[in-house]
C-alpha cells in the first residue's frame, strides 16, 4: 500500500482535486496528534462545509506560528474565507486575524465535528498500516487517501441507492480515465 501511494497517489490526488468543483467558503479546522516514531507531531487538517478535505500538513508544533503556516498555505490555495470554525485552541486566533481579519472565526466545542468525521477514514487506514513511519510518509499519505476516499464514499445518508449506486459508477469512470491520462 504505501509503495502504490508513494508512485501513484500524488497524480490521482492531484486530479481529483482538478476536477473538484470549487472549495466552499466555510472552513473547519483541526489539528490531530500522530505519533511517528515515538516522537510526537502535529497533523493539521482543513475541511469545507461540503466535507472535502482541503489540506494537510504536518508540523512539530501546536502553537500561533504553525497554526499561521498552515492557514496562510491554505489562503494561497483556495482564496480566503468567509467562515472559519475551529476548536478552542487559542493559537488560532492571531493568524486569522493577520491572515483573513474579514473571515468570522467561530470557536466552540460543538461546531467542529465535521472535521471529526472527516478524520475518521484516515484514522481506520493508519491502523491498518501500521502507524506512520516518517513525517513525510504522513504528509503524503492522508494527503492522497482523503482525496480519494471522498471520490469512491459519496455521503450514503443524502443518496437513494440508484444515486449512490450512479455516483460510484461515476467515480470508477473518473478513476479509469485518470489512469489512462497518467500512461500517456
Amino acid at each position: 500500500m504505501r509503495k502504490w501511494v508513494n508512485r501513484f497517489g500524488r497524480h490521482f490526488a492531484d486530479c481529483i482535486k482538478r476536477d473538484r468543483p470549487a472549495a466552499a467558503d466555510k472552513w473547519h479546522l483541526d489539528e490531530v496528534v500522530v505519533p511517528i516514531n515515538g516522537v510526537k507531531q502535529w497533523l493539521w487538517r482543513a475541511v469545507d462545509a461540503n466535507g472535502d478535505v482541503l489540506d494537510i500538513l504536518v508540523q512539530p508544533r501546536r502553537n500561533a506560528k504553525a497554526a499561521k503556516r498552515f492557514l496562510a498555505r491554505l489562503i494561497a490555495c483556495y482564496g480566503k474565507p468567509r467562515v472559519v470554525v475551529t476548536d478552542k485552541l487559542r493559537s488560532y486566533i492571531k493568524p486569522i486575524r493577520a491572515l483573513a481579519p474579514e473571515a468570522d472565526h467561530r470557536a466552540h466545542k460543538g461546531l467542529n465535528n465535521r472535521i471529526e468525521a472527516a478524520r475518521r477514514p484516515s484514522r481506520k487506514r493508519e491502523e491498518v498500516m501500521g502507524r506512520f513511519k516518517s513525517i513525510r510518509q504522513t504528509q503524503r499519505f492522508p494527503a492522497a487517501h482523503d482525496q480519494i476516499n471522498t471520490m469512491f464514499r459519496p455521503r450514503r445518508y443524502r443518496l437513494s441507492a440508484v444515486s449512490y449506486r450512479h455516483a460510484r459508477s461515476d467515480a470508477f469512470d473518473l478513476w479509469h480515465s485518470y489512469a489512462l491520462e497518467m500512461t500517456t
